[in-house]
Order: structure tokens, then sequence, then C-alpha cells
């Protein structure tokens, strides 16, 4: 057995051989170079044509999924099988060309004729091979062979590091003619062939004119396989004497050597070299794997330059030719496993070896390379059109004329033109701080420096475009220059351009024209024998005096120095200079060192735009940033607002829809170059569609259409948009089907990223790419599994090294993530003396050091994310499917061990008992095992705690037989403040360690899964998780993430072949409750119906949908709910637990279809809704779930409140309490408390109680403040501050304030902050003081406009919208009041049942009330009919009960303005004491309060001032006033707003019928109440309306509502 060492190196021989043909294997070569041998033989070339078509149709392509991989596996099938027959032919693979091989049967010459009819044989063989095969992938294969016999001699060159070989001789030249005259499928011999091949066993056809005839006859791993953008160079060179290889192997060795030297230095590589009829050429390739570099476009060009130039002089080469192309290529190994090559095949590849062919004698290049190297046009020179073989119009064509800059003269410096109708984003603070730097410099005799560093892309050419339109003016020149990186090569050449433009010889286009100019400018400062320096430098010719011509070039450098300072001297007396450089990292050494003194010198302001210095900058750079008087201003990324307006400009169109903002907002990063490529990628690829736009008015709110909404651009746009340019407005959306997030970057983009991957180490580069299959974001932990023998130091100080790269962010927590997503980078940076420098002394130690402390700090970091998205998939891009698919796997088998919810709320999934019906885990364990780990550990298992629980609620021991209210209220209270102490003094574990992170297992286990699962192609368990985040965006109350994830869901379930299995039926179902769940979240009420009715057909519950059928189920439903009460006493099984999520799925479903029946006052709907919620109570019984069964007990309860049946409702909210006293107070039983308790006090709120609501609402507020649950506690918070206003209890509210504003600060709680600012709005609307400005309340609404999850609550928006068109109203601020209240309209049809969409409805109501009045005032003709439809609308709120009984006091209000308004004093006198009456008995003392000083107002005789408001508002106290005591708390009740009305201006006071259609008018007085009982009172004709029910606290006998 042999050593482990020599097996090693006989495997690590046999895989490198497998890359030499065995010409050089097994030949004797002598160490000199060139080395000649001669042999005889016989060649082939094969060439499969089709494959450079396809390169660029996967190069192109919109997803570069597996293009590589799938291109490498087609060419490699056909080519092995070549490779097979020739080597099975005992043949010898010379050399890969692409898709082309050229191979030699290396013989004596006395076997030729029998080798030749051999070869025939294999090449006949291998047209068999391809005569029965399919096309694959639209790949038409077409093989053409050539052959050719005689002497060849093989030549050897190179230098020390590295050997190329080339054959040569007739038989080559002859080989690649026959080959180029075959047709498909044909086999040529070469004349010379022919003549030594066995004719007699071959038939041949002789082609016309030609002496060749044509012969009768009718896979490897994808290993370093990518399509990758890349610079192709060919280099041809043409000899004198090619017959003779003793002649041109001296001159191909020498280019060879002085190219392999010059490629290094540029980071190219030779991958081929080769010799045909053509001469010698060479296949050179920048940017390789592992060798990308910036500016690698201008270092292909230079290079090319430098070897034309070299290899001209080179004795023998009689012609040089070279081209260089730049594109995407496919660059992989092909051929055989035996016999293989690295080689690059791709439309550019053709492209150059044409441009080599059809322009000899030059170098050109192709349009991309031209506009990718940033250089000069007048380097180059457009050459003539002409017809290629095989290259379509790819562009015009270029000759390269040499990369040495001068100073070009009729031609202006101007950095690029300034486009008017696209203003410059983003950039106000960089062009303040220039307008206030140049007045200061303006006004001041020093210089004044300011430095904008950014990479590229950041858009500094346009802040120097911008800044050089604003710095023209009198008394001072405005130079702006912009260099290349040749610049950088070319010494003086910053400071000549500025000389040249100082002294007017910009546009000069004669050297005689300059040379006056410069006479006449230079006559006062200057000898005439000095005037010679100038010849060079600025092209011009004065005689050259003896004194200069006998000084040393060093000398006239210092001179021509000395002169130039002179020439500035003397035109800063006349005008201050203003001197604008762009690219300014390539000012060469001489300039900064005469800049340096410049600014030393006289006063120059001098503005660069720069990248980062790759190396130290020199001297005289350095200190210059150091210098007092230099600012260096860091760029940063654009705010997402200026990209939505930069997209919308760039496509001109007048809006974008969230998502394709959000795309590019996500994947730019805020750099508007990025955004630009990736736009222009998508029309490529005809993604977008532009359409007119409808106005919201029009627009029917559909699923597809509910949050396609447009953002806006910013004002900016708007104003520098004319209002003809805005008739058409347009929109554009992206092609349904297209998956944004799935799109492979733009070339350009993924060059920039591969540049930093390249220059990264090989385990680093390991590290981000397998870092790119989990995601975006992704933990250490998971990082850590999936790495390849790495340890957990070795990966920590990658890490941080990476992070200080700015290739990763890092974050200790979830809620650290979201609130950076949250914060958008700094645009804008200021660092005086140039802070960004660091002293080079000790720097390696300083950074050791900075490194060390990164580490830590990575330690103790948990969640890593890519800063860049481009990176990201890049990184992903290069690995194989097969590959990628074998992380994948690995990474969702590792996610599935976490993908529940957090421990907070116990490991539950967020569809309840989702993983107990619908079994897709990967590392599933069978259920007994499971059961038995837990108990051994001494948990219950999920099952058993919820078999736990009781089924029937049993009688509490708290409550009396027959409690009174009050009796019930003392004993709630008493229970929740026995909970509140036991939670905050019991050493028992009744409340949760840490806060709820289910947000961050969402972002990091769930999603990431879907996404796993869905690049693995098992659509099923990608539907599981999908479904599993939708539930949890619905928990988060993001309506917006869940609408488009329940999206890719349904994609899924369209390719899902349908069966029927239960867990398939349940995903069906699931995805149909969480699609009404949104849609009713939304308000869109119809298609949640529809979509809810669905789900429950799918979970075996039928729901009715015509009369009959609904009674006979409400008799069977009562029939039910009976047998589950009566058999307390009987023991009944469990349900399973697939029967367990079906009922829980039901629940969901009959949960929200009876809020939508109760929203619809037609006379079956209430029937409906009674059905929906008694088959709710009932399913919630048989779950036998304790929190299911008192959430139906309170909804039941909370529906006969709303329908007025008090003997029901108040029955089944004590059987819900007495449940809850029976629960055990641990773990999720104390939420449930909390739940009660919070659910109570929207009950409460709701029907009017407030006094029980705040006491319930401030034990709430405190039970979840204690149980660490930010979106529990935000809504118990929200409910307590609207108690609390409407009792007026203003110390307590502002208490409740901070706490919600400390909740949405710490939080990131958007909803938090939004409600916030509403209250903000009503203390100043309604209690007289300010406690957050009108301003900044108004600033909020505009700063989250767009935001994703408030743009969805149409509910708290309604209520800010129309609580400022409510403001604006008052101040009689009309247009402002349209805009707002126009918006707050649109949202009205959203309905949903929440205390915010009351509000917002009351709030817009009332401005509409206003609006009447400005009507009426002014005398128009609709005011009367509009005064009817409005006091119609208000009476069907309260008849029709779409709001709470809470609101019926401002209800009332407003319907007795509208009477007196309308001249109806009588019932306005009904309305505001039934009002008064309402707000007695609810406490409602904010309304009491204000409904007294309107009947105060109203009815006296004293008229307000019209601008009574506009003065309150200036005197409105803040809430600092009121708490030290400077304004009294009971002196803000006059700061109350006033409803005026003008009895001398109001026409209706002069018609004889004064009183108002009373008729079906809902008027509630003593007058016409006839009895008050049972939670209902009967008007005289025997209708019995609604009511306040009397409730806990003793309210027996009040007034009604």
């Amino acid at each position: 057995m042999k050593p482990p060492r020599e097996e090693f190196q006989n495997w690590t021989i046999s895989r490198t051989i497998a890359y030499l043909p065995d010409l050089i294997v097994y030949g004797r070569f002598s160490p000199d170079r060139p080395f000649i041998d001669s042999f005889d033989g016989v060649l082939m070339f094969v060439d499969i044509s089709g494959f450079t078509a396809m390169t660029e149709k996967f190069s192109t392509a919109m997803y570069m999924d597996r293009g590589a991989e799938q291109l490498v596996e087609i060419l490699n099938y056909h080519l092995s099988a070549i490779v097979e027959k020739v080597l099975i032919f005992g043949g010898d693979i010379l050399k890969f060309a692409g898709d082309a091989l050229l191979a030699l049967w290396k013989v004596e010459q006395k076997q030729l004729k029998d080798i030749i009819t051999v070869v025939i044989k294999c090449s006949l063989e291998i047209h068999g091979l391809f005569q029965t095969q399919e096309c694959e992938e639209g790949l038409e294969i077409r093989v053409k062979i050539g052959l050719a016999a005689g002497h060849i001699s093989m030549l050897v060159f190179g230098d020390e590091t590295q050997n190329h070989f080339l054959v040569l001789g007739p038989p080559v030249d002859d080989v690649r003619l026959a080959q180029s005259m075959a047709q498909t499928n044909d086999v040529i011999l070469s004349p010379n062939c022919w003549q030594l091949c066995d004719r007699n066993m071959i038939e041949t056809e002789r082609i016309p004119d030609e002496k060749a005839v044509k012969i009768d006859d009718r896979q490897l791993q994808g290993y370093l396989s990518e399509l990758r953008p890349v610079t192709i160079m060919f280099v041809n060179l043409m000899f004198k004497d090619e017959e003779n290889a003793e002649e041109v192997g001296p001159a191909i060795q020498d280019a060879c050597v002085h190219i392999i030297s010059v490629l290094k230095l540029f980071r190219g590589q030779i991958n081929k070299v080769f010799m045909f009829d053509k001469g010698c050429s060479f296949l050179c390739v920048f940017g390789l794997p592992g060798e990308k570099v910036p500016d690698e476009v201008t270092n292909a060009l230079e290079c090319a330059m430098d070897i034309f130039h070299f290899c001209s002089q080179v004795h023998k080469i009689q012609t040089v030719s070279i081209s260089v192309a730049s594109g995407t290529v496919f660059c992989g190994i092909v051929g055989h496993t035996l016999r293989h090559e690295y080689t690059v095949i791709g439309q550019k590849v053709n492209i150059a070896a044409r441009l080599m062919n059809y322009f000899p004698g030059i170098v050109t290049c192709d349009s991309v390379t031209y506009n990718g190297s940033n250089l000069p046009s007048y380097l180059f020179k457009e050459v003539p059109k002409k017809v290629m073989k095989g290259v379509g119009d790819s562009g015009p064509f270029y000759q390269c004329l040499g990369l040495n800059e001068k100073v070009m003269f009729g031609v202006s410096y101007v950095i690029c033109n300034r486009n008017e109708g696209f203003p410059l984003l983003g950039r106000d603070k960089e062009i303040k701080y220039f307008i206030d730097t140049m007045n200061e410099f303006l006004t001041s005799n020093s210089s004044q420096v300011l430095m904008y560093e950014a990479l590229m892309g950041y858009g500094k050419t346009k802040i120097l475009t911008e800044i050089g339109y604003l710095a023209h003016g009198e008394n001072h020149n405005v130079i702006a220059i912009e260099l290349t990186k040749m610049s950088f090569h070319q010494p003086f050449h910053t400071i000549q351009m500025l000389v040249a433009s100082v002294l007017g010889l910009g546009t000069c286009k004669h050297y005689k024209e300059r040379q006056t100019n410069l006479r006449n400018k230079v006559m006062t400062l200057l000898d005439e024998k000095f005037y010679c320096l100038f010849n060079d430098v600025f092209l011009v010719q004065f005689p050259v005096s003896q004194e200069i011509s006998s000084m040393s070039t060093l000398k006239k450098q210092k001179q021509l120095e000395v002169l130039f300072m002179k020439i500035l001297e003397q035109t800063v007396k006349e005008e201050r200079i203003i001197f604008i450089i762009d690219e300014a990292q390539y000012v060469d050494p001489t300039s900064w060192a005469f800049m340096e003194k410049l600014i030393r010198t006289v006063p120059i302001f001098i503005i660069m735009s720069l990248c980062p210095f790759v190396d130290i900058p020199c001297a005289a750079a350095t200190a210059i940033m150091k210098n007092r008087n230099t600012t260096y201003i860091s760029i940063g990324p654009i705010q997402p607002d200026d990209i939505y307006t930069k997209v919308c400009l760039d496509l001109n169109v007048s809006r974008i829809p969230k998502e394709l903002g959000s795309y590019l907002v996500e994947k730019s990063s805020g750099i508007p170059f990025y955004c630009e490529e990736l736009l222009e990628s998508l029309e490529h690829h005809n993604v977008l569609v532009f359409q007119q736009m409808e106005s919201e008015e029009k627009t029917n709110m559909t699923w597809n259409s509910l949050f396609q909404n447009f953002i806006k651009p910013t004002e900016k746009l708007k104003m520098s948009t004319s209002h003809s340019d805005r008739k058409g407005e347009k929109v554009c959306h992206p092609t349904s089907g297209v998956r944004l997030q799935n799109m492979s970057p733009p070339a350009p983009l993924k060059e920039i990223s591969l540049v930093q991957l390249d220059s990264m180490s090989v385990s680093h580069q390991m590290l981000v790419r397998c870092a790119a299959i989990i995601g975006m974001t992704f933990t250490t932990e998971l990082l850590f599994e999936i790495l390849p023998c790495w340890n957990m130091k070795m990966m920590i100080k990658a890490l941080a090294i990476l992070v200080d790269s700015n290739i990763f962010y890092c974050f200790r927590t979830g809620k650290e993530l979201q609130m950076a997503l949250k914060q958008n980078e700094a645009s804008f940076e200021v660092h005086y003396r140039s802070l960004s420098l660091r002293p080079s002394e000790g720097m390696d130690h300083k950074k050791e050091e900075e490194l060390r402390e990164l580490q830590s700090e990575v330690i103790k970091c948990h969640i890593i994310r890519f800063c860049s998205p481009i990176m990201q998939k890049t990184a992903y891009e290069l690995w194989l499917k097969d590959q990628r698919k074998a992380m994948h796997l690995k990474c969702a088998r590792i996610l599935e061990e976490n993908a529940h919810r957090c421990d907070h709320c116990r490991n539950r999934d967020f569809i309840p008992y989702h993983h107990l019906t619908v079994n897709i885990r990967l590392n599933a364990l069978d259920v007994d095992a499971v059961k038995k780990m837990a108990k051994s550990r001494g948990f219950q298992t999920e099952e058993e705690l919820i078999f736990s629980e009781s089924k029937i609620p049993k009688k509490s021991s708290l409550f009396p037989e027959n409690p009174s209210p009050t009796e019930i209220r003392k004993t709630i209270l008493n229970f929740f403040d026995n909970i509140i102490t036991r939670m905050k003094t019991s050493d028992e574990d009744i409340i949760p360690l840490e806060s709820c992170h289910c947000e961050e297992i969402l972002e990091i286990v769930i999603l990431p899964l879907a996404h796993h699962f869905l690049a693995l192609e098992e659509n099923n368990k990608a539907l599981y998780y999908f479904l599993e985040t939708v539930s949890a965006y619905l928990i988060l109350h993001d309506n917006y993430m869940a609408h488009r994830y329940l999206n890719e869901g349904e994609k899924l379930l369209k390719t899902l072949k349908k069966d029927k299995s239960w867990s398939q039926t349940f995903e069906f179902a699931t995805f149909y409750s969480l699609k009404g769940e949104v849609c009713f979240n939304m308000g869109l009420t119809v298609p949640a119906k529809k979509m809810l009715r669905k789900a429950l057909k799918l979970l075996n519950r039928i729901f009715p949908y015509n009369l009959i059928s609904l009674f006979l189920h409400i008799h069977i439903e009562k029939n039910r709910h009976f047998h589950y009460m009566n058999q307390q006493a009987q023991k009944s099984s469990p349900p399973g637990k697939k029967r367990l999520a079906q009922l829980h799925r039901q629940t969901v479903c009959l949960s929200l279809l009876w809020r939508i029946y109760s929203l619809n006052y037609f006379f079956p709907c209430k029937y409906y809704a009674h059905l929906a919620v008694m088959m709710q109570m009932n399913t919630a019984l048989e779950t036998q779930n304790n929190f299911q069964i008192i959430k139906a007990y309170l909804d039941y309860s909370l529906y006969h409140q709303l329908a007025g049946y008090r003997g029901e409702w108040f029955k089944y909210e004590v059987m819900a309490l007495e449940q809850l006293f029976n629960l055990p107070l641990k773990g999720e039983g104390i939420e449930i408390v909390a739940y009660i308790a919070d659910t109570l006090v929207f009950n409460k709120l709701i029907m009017g109680h407030l006094d029980l609501a705040t006491e319930l609402g401030t034990r709430a507020h405190r039970m979840w403040a204690l149980l660490q649950n930010p979106s529990r506690h935000c809504l118990s918070l929200c409910r307590l501050t609207q108690c609390l206003l409407l009792k007026s209890r203003y110390m307590q509210l502002i208490q409740v304030l901070e706490c919600l504003w400390d909740l949405s600060v710490t939080q990131e709680h958007i909803l938090s902050k939004a409600f916030f600012y509403f209250v903000c709005l009503d203390t100043m609307l309604y209690s007289g003081f300010v406690y957050r400005t009108f301003e900044e309340c108004l600033e909020f609404i505009y700063q989250y406009k767009d935001n994703g999850i408030l743009k969805f609550q149409s509910g708290l928006l309604l209520g800010l919208y129309s609580s400022v068109a409510l403001w604006y109203a008052r101040l009689q601020e009309w247009d402002d009041f349209y805009i707002f209240s126009s918006t707050a309209k649109n949202l009205l049809p959203r309905r949903t049942i929440t205390l915010m969409y009351y509000e917002g409805l009351s709030r817009y109501m009332e401005g509409q009330v206003l609006h009447l009045q400005k009507q009426i005032k002014e005398h128009s003709e609709n005011a009367h009919d509009n005064g009817k439809e409005l006091l119609k609308n208000l009476e069907n709120l309260v008849g029709q009960n779409t709001t709470g009984p809470v609101f019926y006091p401002r209800l009332y209000h407003l319907m007795a303005y509208i009477c007196i308004l309308m001249g109806d004093r009588q019932n306005c006198r009904l309305f505001l004491n039934t009002a008064l009456q309402l707000s007695d008995t609810q406490g409602n003392v904010l309304e009491k309060c204000w409904l007294q000083m309107s009947t105060e107002c109203w009815y006296s005789t004293s008229e307000l001032k019209e601008d009574q408001w506009p003065q309150t508002i200036l005197s409105l106290p803040s809430w600092e006033e009121i708490v030290t005591g400077r304004v009294n708390i009971q002196d803000i009740q006059k700061n109350k707003f006033l409803m005026r009305v003008d009895t001398v201006d109001n026409h209706f006071y002069h018609v004889k019928e004064k009183r108002y259609a009373k008729a079906k008018l809902c008027i509630f007085s003593p007058g016409n109440i006839s009895e008050f009982h049972k939670g209902g009172w009967t008007d005289s004709d025997g209708t019995t309306r609604l009511t306040t029910e009397p409730c806990w606290p003793g309210m027996e006998g009040r007034a009604p509502s």
C-alpha cells in the first residue's frame, strides 16, 4: 500500500495533466526558450457552433440562478463526447479554443496514410453523435470538421513563471482553412491530407474552385464555471516569414515575455495562444476569479497600448493588431474528465476576435469598453463600420490613439451639462455648505479648499456641476475640469489646465491664436526670452532663447512653476478664481505640490471631488487635506424619498408603486448610480409597464389593487413640473409574475461586487458566499454551522474584518436590526482638517488594536446583515445549482429547529397547531419519542397543555348567586388588582423574563425557511412557511407585508398538484382565511366575506347563503349550544390535533364574519351576524380551550350590546368572567387575564361606560407593561388615552401619553407614534392646550405617509387626516381643508370595527358640518340640500349603529348645530338636551362642557367674532405652562372652539318653514321616551331603540342613549 503523501502527489499529478496534452506531458524539452521541435502528424479541427448565442442568452437573462452551470453542462456534454472519440482513436487534444478543439495524431511519416484513414473514421463517428441529438435550450448544434496532415513544428516559449506552446507549419494553416470551408456535418480534407490518404478507402466530393475535398456521410463538474463580466484582449502578431519556426520563435518568445510582464502588472492572464493562417494570437482576459480590480477596462487599454508599442519594435513582427471588448462571458472548464481546459466563451470573445482580424495594425475596442474607460473622447477615433462574420449590430467601434493626455485646446472644460429638468436631489446640505464657504471666501483674503469624498456612483460629478452653475458671478472666474486615470501619470497636467483656462487658451483653435493670447497676457510679467517655456505646455512655437536652451529639464520645470505662480498672482488681483476639479484623486503629485504652495500664496477657492485614496496620498496632498482652511465632506447615500423622486424623473412618470420603490431603495442602497443601472436593467428586460394614472376616486379597491399604492415624488419635483406636464400623468408598475427580488444584478453593479470579492482572501470569500446562501440577514450560529471546517475563533476574526470592510453590519438583537433598517444613513458629514486621515505612525499597531476591539464586539452580536444587497446576490450567483441546493437544504435543517414563536410566546406556531396538521418538517421525529423526551425533562407537551383545560365554564365562588352590577364591578376590579400585585411581588414564575422576540424569529428563521424551500423547489414546504410569515405579520399589524407574502403563497398554490389530502385542504383554507383577515383589516368587507366563507367551506363548516338555510342553521346552533351547556357533568374526550387546528381556523373566520355582518344595517344581516357569533361560541366550546371560550363569550356579549339586548350580553359577560377566575395564573393564563381586561376596556369604552373603561384600562396597561408585550401594551395605552381624554383627566392623560411616546421610541412602534400625535391633535382641538405643536404633528404625517405599516391602517389614517382637515376648517383655510378632507373621504369606504375608525369618522363629519356653515354664509345654492343630506348621514350613523354609543353625544351635537344653521331651533334644543343627557350618563366630561358652552353661545344674544379661534390658537398654553402653574388647568376650558351661528347673514331664518324634516329623525328627549326597559327604550310609535346600558358602576335608571 502506498503512503498517503505519495497517493496525494499522484492524485495531484493526475489532476494537473488533465489540463495538458500528451505532447507536453510526455515530451522532452530543453530549458532554453524558445524550444522548437518537429514531427509528422494529422490535425483535426472540430468546431461546434451555437454555444456563443447560448452564452449571450444566459448572460442577459433576468434570473441567473443556474446559467453558468447549465451552459457548462450542455457544452461539456457535447465536447466530452468528441474528446472521448478522439482519445479512443488514439488522438491527443492539443487545445480547446472556446467551443472548438484542435486534436493531433503524432506518427511517423510512413504511417500517415493509415492514420488519416483512422482520423476520417473518427470524424464520421463524431458526426454520428450529433445527427440524433435534439436541440436543448433553443441550441442549434452545428459540427464542422477540418483535417490536415504533414510536417508540423512545435514551439515552446515563456518565462520562469509560465510557459506556452504552439504548433506551426502548413498543416496548421490548412486545418483551419479546411474547417472554415465545411458546412454542417461536413468533414473537409486539406489538399495535402488528400494527397497522403488512402483514396480507395473513402468516398469524396471535390469542392468547386478549391483543392480540398469533402467526405460523404449522411461530463465535467462545473467547478469554477460562471457567467462573469470580464474584459477580453486579443493580441495578433503577423510575421514577415511565418513558414520557418526557427525564424518566428525568438520573436514570439520576446513578445510573450513582455505580454506576461505587462499582464502581471495589470492583473490580466493569458488564456490561450494559438497560431493559424492569420499569425500568432494571444487571448488575454482581465477580471478572472481572484483578479477583478477597479478600472479594469482602463487597465486593459493601457496594457494594449504598451504591448502594441513594444511588439511593433520586435524584429520579424510585421503587423500588430490588438482588440479589446468588455462584457459578460462564460468562464469555466470545458472538455472531458481526462482532458479539459479553462476557457472563455461568449459574444464578446467573438467581437474581440473579429475586431483583431478586420482592423489590422491598430488597437481597437468596442463601445462598452469605450464608455467604461472614462477616458477623454479625444483619445479615441471611431472606425468605419464593417460587416463582420458572426457579429450583429454591436454599436460603433473605436481605435485607441494613445493614453497620454495633453491639454486639449478648442474644447470646453465643463464637467457635464446641467439639465434643468432633472434637479439635483438629496444634496441640499452639500450645496448650502458650498454657498456658505464661497460667501466666506469672497469676503475674506484667504484660500478655501472644499473636498467632497465618496465612492463611485454617489453623484459627485452632479454636485460639482451644480456648484459650477451656482458659482458663476461677477468679479470671479469659475474654472471646472475633469481628470482621468491617465492624468495622474502626466506631470503638472492639472495646473497646466488651470493656467490655460486663466489665460483664455481653452477656446483657441489654432496655435497662432494661442500664441497671440499668451503674449498679450504675460508681456508685463515675463521677459520675452521665457516665452519659449510655454511651447511644449500650450503647443505654441515661440523662438527658443539661448538661455532656456541651456537649462536642464528640472530647472525648466521650476522656472515654469515660477511663471505660473506669477500669472495666477496677477490674475487674482483682477478677479477671484474658483477652481473645480472632478476626480481629484487623479491629480498628479507635481500639481499637488504646486497647489499646496498656491493656497498659501494667493487667495483661491478650490473645490474637489474625489474617491478615497487607495494608497497614502503624497505629502503635498496630505498637507492640503490637513490645512486649517480645508473642509473635508463625506458624501453618503441619498434618502429614500429622493430615490423615489429620481425614479419618477428618470421614467417620466408621476408616481411609482411601493413594490418597485422599495426594491430600488433596498438594492441601490441610496446610491444614485446603482439606481440608474437597476432601472436600465428593468427596462432592458421589459419588466416595467406604463399606463395612464386613474384618480383615486375612480380606482376600484380590489385584492390586486389593495396594496398597489403609489409613492409620489417630493414637493421639489412637483414644483419643477408645470401644470401642463401633469395633465397626462403616467404610472408604471412591474409586469405580473416578475419577482423583482430574484432578478440578477446588472453587470456593472455585479462587477463592482466582484472587485470587492476578489480583493478578499479565499477564506473570506468562502464566508461571504456561504452567508449569501442564508440570505440578507443571518445569525452567527447558522453561519458557523454551514461553514466547512471552521472554528469559532476563525469565524469571528473573519467577520470582524468583513464588518470593518463594510461587507457586513452586526447587531446584538433583532430590535437593533429593525431600528437600523428604519434609520436612513447620513448623507452628509463634515470633517475639519481632514479628520478622516489617520496618522501613518503606529498605524499597523492601531489597526490590530481596533480589530481586536471589533472582534470582541462581533462576539456579542447575534445577527449579521449584508451592507449591500448587490453583494449578497452576486456572491449567491457564484454557487452552482447542486452546491446551492445542498447548502439550502443544510440551512433548512438547522433553521427548522427554531421555526416557532419565541420562548415568551411559549414556542407555538404563528398559525395555531399548524405543524400538528401539516407535517412538512425535514427533521421530523417520532411523536411518541418527542413526548417521551418532554416528559423525561418534566415538561408537558403542547397537546397535554391544551387538552388539560376545562371544557365548560365552572361557576366561580367569587360571584354571589345573583350578582348586581356593582358587585360584579367591585369583584372584577379587585381580581385584576390582585393579579397585578402577584405579578409584581410573587416568587412564582408567572411573568416572562424577557420580551417577545417573534419579529426577530420571523426575519431570521421563518421567512428564510420559506425562501430556502423555494430554492429547493419544495413548494408545499415553502407555502407552509409563507403562511406562517403572513400570520406573523398580521400579529405585528403589518398588513402590507402580509398581503405581499400572501401573493407569494398564491403563486405556490397554483403550482401544487391538487389532491384530497387533509393537509393540503387545510393549507388552502388557511390561505383564504388569512386573505379574508387582511381584507377585513383594510375595510374591504365584500372580498373579506367571500374569502372567509370559502375558508369555512374547506374547513367543513358551511355558512348559509339564503334565509331558509339561515334560520335552519340558527336553530341547529341553538340546540348545539344547549347541548354544550348541559353536559357539564360529562367527561368527553378532547379533539385530536387535526380537529383542533380546524376548529381554531373556524373560530377566526367566524369571529371576523359576525363583525362584517354587524357593519351592514340591512335586515337579514343581523341574523347572519347572530348565527356567526353563535357558531363561533359553539366552536370555541368544542376546542375546550379556555382562551377561545372566554374570547367567544366576550364576542357574544359585545354583539348583543351593540344589538341592544341587555339580558344576553350581561349573562355571557359574567360567564366569561367566571371562566376567567378559574384559570391557572401561569404561562398563557396570565396573558389571557390581561387580554380579557383589554377587551373589556374596548367593550365598555365603545358602549360609553367611561368610568369603568378607565379603571379597567389602567389595570390592563399595568399588566401588559409587566408582561413586556409592546404591541398589546400600545393598544391598551391607546384605549386608555381615549377614556382619559373624554373624562378630561389631563394629568393622567399626559402621563399615559409620555408612556406611549417612550414605547414608540424604544420599540420603534409606528402605530404608537401615530396615535400619540392623533391625541396631541385632539388636545389642541378639544382640550385647549398644546402638548405637541400642530406643525410637529403635520410633519409626522408628511414623513410617514408612505410607511409600510401606517399606510394601511385606514382607521388611524382617517383620524389623522380628518383631524388636520378639521383644524384647517376651524381656521377657515379651505384650500388646505380640501386636501386633507378629500384624502380622508377616500378612506371612509374602508370600514373597520375599531375605535380609531369611529373617532376619525366623527372628526370627518365635524369638518363637513363646518364646511356647511361656510356654504350657508356664502349663500351657496346647494347649501340647503347639503344640509339635509348631512343631517340624514348623521342620523344614519346613530340609527344604523355605525358607531358606538360613546360617539353619540358628539353626533347629536353636530346634528344640533346643523339644525340651528338651518333655522330649526326647536330640534336643535332637543338634540342638545339629548347629547347633554348622554354625556352625563356616560360621564363624558369633555363633551358635556362643550355642549354647555354651545348652548350658552347659540341661545345668547352675543355673537362670536370671526377671528376668535385664530386668536385662541395663538394663546393656547403649552402643557409645561400648566404643570408649572403659570396657567390654571381650570382656565383651559375657555379655549374650546365654539361653532358660530350668523343669524344676520343666515337666509334660512327668513324662510317661513323653519321646521326641518323631523320625520325619521331619532331625537332622544324625555318627552318622547315612554319606557326604558331591558337595555332599550320604546318610542311612542312602539319602535325599540338602542340605549346605553346600565352597567357595573350602578347606572340603573339613568337616561338612555
